[in-house]
């Protein structure tokens, strides 16, 4: 007669089977423990790592280069201001004309600022009075490098008070109306205009 269904032993049949059924448990238990540690169970697909992205404050400026590798100014962030080296002028006393660059870029960049792309326009109302443009002569192709942040003064011109058109750059031309008229400086550099008119008196 088998032993594994009639235990031999002193101690009564039901002792061995309880113990047969706690070494039996036990052994289930540690099956199940190897198995959990081998599937890792609720453990899917790893994860992806989240690509890293610049923050818009610390990010540079997307940059284009000319033929030299000088990174080429972004138009869009290049201010012009007109300026004067005055607000009022006695009789006989010619304005000076100027303008301002500054650069908002993180960058030095280049920008091409010569006489070709340079215009000083004086206007009265919705009159235009004067223009560079108009009796230009010998206009020259120039860059200049603009720090991140800091203005930089263009050329300077004077005006000698006189109305301009293409048909009087060989000829004497009459004075503006002066006794405290009010003109107005605007500069164009290439694409870009000066966001400011600059007001002037003449007397």
């Amino acid at each position: 007669m088998s032993t594994f269904r009639n235990p031999v032993g002193p101690q009564s049949s039901r002792v061995y089977w309880r113990r047969r059924l706690v070494v039996g448990l036990g052994l289930l238990a540690v099956v199940l423990i190897v198995i959990l540690i081998i599937v890792k169970p609720g453990s899917g697909a790893p994860a992806p790592t989240p690509t890293p992205t610049s923050s818009a404050s610390g990010a540079p400026d997307p940059t284009s280069t000319n033929a030299a590798g000088d990174v080429v100014c972004d138009p869009a962030k290049v201010s012009v201001e007109a300026g004067t080296d005055s607000t009022n002028y006695d009789a006989g006393e010619n304005p000076i004309l100027t303008f301002t660059l500054k650069s908002l870029m993180t960058v030095p960049c280049t920008l091409a600022v010569g006489t070709d792309s340079q215009e000083f326009k004086v206007t009265s109302g919705d009159e235009l009075i004067w223009t560079s443009k108009d009796c230009q002569t010998d206009s020259v192709a120039a860059t200049t490098v603009l720090m991140p942040g800091v203005p930089k003064a263009g050329p300077q011109l004077t005006w000698d008070r006189t109305r301009s058109s293409t048909d009087t750059c060989n000829s004497t031309r009459d004075p503006v109306i002066a006794g405290g008229a009010s003109y107005h400086l605007t500069v164009i550099v290439g694409t870009l205009m000066s966001a400011n008119d600059r007001q002037f008196l003449l007397y």
